[in-house]
């Protein structure tokens, strides 16, 4: 069981601040979303690991959903991962992360993220819109995540 520095209990789902992670607990969640970054499992461990924040959701000793944020820590805030695996969905697990994300960042200027076709909906839900006409430009390596 990770170490919980913060942790809310949702029914037996818990949300905590742990770093404390291993390629054993990330690379499943991430194979299940079909996400790319689960070929670089060095880098996105790091990653996950360096973020000015990271939010987790645990089933016991199992990884069911993350959130991570790049942040300026005054203005500026970027959530990067959110996910939560398939088998959990619908179940409030992405709710609870994003709200611990607002807890920290909810004063910010700025917070912004990618939102692919089908989490649109769920991200309006949660108080994100369209930032005006904008357009998502990126040089990726990866699919569609």
């Amino acid at each position: 069981m990770p170490t919980v520095l913060d942790a809310v209990t949702t029914r037996e789902i818990i949300i905590s601040d742990t770093r404390e992670l291993t390629l054993e607990d990330v690379l499943p969640l991430y194979e299940a979303n079909e996400w790319s970054a689960a070929g670089k499992p060095a880098e996105l461990l790091n990653g996950l690991r360096n973020s000015h924040s990271l939010f987790t959701a645990w089933e016991g000793d199992t990884l069911v959903g993350l959130g991570n944020a790049i942040s300026d820590g005054y203005l500026v805030v970027y959530y990067p991962h959110f996910l939560v695996h398939p088998e959990y969905q619908g179940r409030g697990i992405g709710i609870r992360l994003l709200e611990k994300m607002q807890e920290k960042y909810g004063h910010f200027h700025m917070q912004v993220l990618t939102a692919d076709a089908d989490t649109v909906e769920f991200y309006k839900k949660i108080g994100f819109k369209r930032a005006g006409e904008t357009k998502s430009m990126w040089i990726y390596e990866g699919n569609e995540h």
